[in-house]
């Protein structure tokens, strides 16, 4: 059912890029919009700027309550958790709660494409992206959680085009519709500092695949205990991906003599070579079979699937080679917010490795990344609020660390000691797995200063 906005009171909790959206939208379509942002209008100026354009109310500073009592329906911004007090009051109160996804999947003309996972997502919902362009052109659309919000350009799609989109378990919770390709790539320990148990966080992302009819399709990892074990929610057609061979008379993709295949209807075809594949690392090798299996759920041509995946180079912030200086090849990781994500990250060279690890902690174990540390990882420089709770980790993984811990205070000063001790040969990798919010507004501002950093090296 579509929600009738007009003259409808809606408060946007957050003001970032999906709370822009959404007042863009919203007020476009005929609701008094409020934007509510604990930030001061200082830091709200580019915010502010941008819907200059755009009848909305600004409340800043502060989440008062108070705001509540003139407000029909609240919206989210992914960082908003539902905790927040206003949020918790809005609940009391009977508010329903929605976010941008959610208005965009009530509006939207065409086929969607959902993705959401712990790891992957990005680098997965891009290459997709690119998949579907090749083959529609300008009726492909990209975005959702990464880039730019779709909710922006719901107004001009048309009901033979295709949305792709990269969905975060944040947005899932208030969501009760489902893309009609629902992905779930795989989940792990990841966000249980807003989510609080691993039970939790998997219910939200199963919200993927919860509303879906019997003629969409669900795709899921055979790898992934935390994917697979969602196949009993499947309602309609099941395709999976992985490394292994498929079970049954199942479609999908997987690995077999260094090939990508794909199963279509029980007939095997080779897609590529493992080592066509550009990006570094099994998780990109999954990725690309992710890929795959997404791109022939959604009808997509094998040709144009087959370039985009030999011409993908990667997304910015994962695995990004920034420049060689003095010998050493520098690493921009920064979208790995996640111990689990360093831990591929690390897999992914062969290199003796400085790693740069920190920022701030999502309240995940951190006991495997550290016994990794000690077998692969030369020297360790951590920086940012979760150093004090990795260096005792590092410690007690196999007894006294035998490498060298250096402590910075951020993320500049790490990239100093990181380029007084690399040496030729070596790789210096920015890989955090906590989150950026300590010291930067996201993963991709702390990205371009780490670009810019190291370019300034000398």
């Amino acid at each position: 059912m579509k929600t009738d906005w007009n003259g409808r009171s809606v408060t946007i909790i957050g003001g970032a890029r999906q709370g822009q959206a959404a007042a863009r939208w919203l007020a476009g379509h005929g609701a008094r919009v409020t934007v509510n942002d604990r930030r001061t209008a200082e830091q709200m100026a580019a915010a502010r700027s941008a819907l200059s354009d755009t009848p909305v109310t600004w409340v800043l500073g502060s989440h008062p309550v108070e705001i509540l009592d003139t407000t029909d329906i609240v919206c989210l911004s992914g960082g908003v958790p539902l905790d927040n007090p206003i949020v918790v009051e809005a609940v009391r109160r009977g508010i329903p709660l929605t976010n941008d996804t959610q208005i965009f999947m009530e509006i939207v003309p065409c086929r969607t494409v959902g993705i959401t996972g712990s790891a992957g997502k990005t680098t997965t919902t891009t290459l997709v992206g690119q998949m579907a362009k090749i083959a529609f052109g300008d009726k492909a659309h990209v975005g959702g959680n990464t880039g730019d919000p779709l909710l922006n350009h719901a107004d001009e799609m048309k009901p033979d085009d295709l949305a792709v989109l990269e969905i975060s378990s944040f947005q899932l919770e208030q969501m009760s519709l489902s893309p009609n390709v629902a992905v779930v790539l795989n989940i792990t320990p990841n966000h249980l500092d807003r989510h609080g148990t691993m039970e939790a966080y998997t219910g939200a992302k199963e919200r993927i695949l919860n509303f879906q009819a019997t003629g969409d399709t669900a795709v899921l990892c055979r790898e992934d205990p935390g994917s697979w074990n969602l196949r009993s929610k499947v309602n309609g057609r099941f395709i999976s991906f992985g490394f292994g061979n498929i079970p049954g008379e199942q479609d999908g993709s997987f690995l077999a003599d260094g090939i990508l295949h794909l199963r279509e209807r029980g007939v095997e075809i080779p897609l590529l070579r493992r080592n066509q594949i550009q990006l570094r690392g099994d998780h990109n090798v999954m990725n690309a079979l992710a890929a795959f299996a997404i791109g022939y759920a959604a009808g997509l041509p094998l040709d144009a699937m087959l370039e985009a995946a030999e011409d993908f180079r990667g997304v910015a912030h994962r695995l990004e080679l920034v420049q060689e200086w003095n010998g050493a090849k520098w690493y921009n990781d920064s979208i790995a917010t996640a111990p689990e994500r360093t831990i591929a990250a690390i897999r992914s060279f062969t290199e003796p490795i400085i790693l740069l690890l920190g920022g701030r902690d999502k309240n995940l174990p951190w006991e495997e990344l550290a016994a990794l540390v000690h077998e692969r990882v030369e020297r360790v420089i951590l920086f940012g609020e979760a150093a004090e709770k990795i260096a005792p980790v590092l410690e007690q993984a196999h007894g006294p660390i035998q490498k060298t811990v250096d402590r910075c205070k951020g993320l500049q000063e790490a990239v100093q000691v990181a380029a007084h001790v690399a040496e030729p040969g070596d790789v210096v990798l920015l890989s955090p797995g906590g989150t950026s919010f300590d010291q930067f507004r996201d993963f991709e501002e702390r990205g371009e200063a780490f670009r810019k950093w190291v370019s300034e090296l000398s």
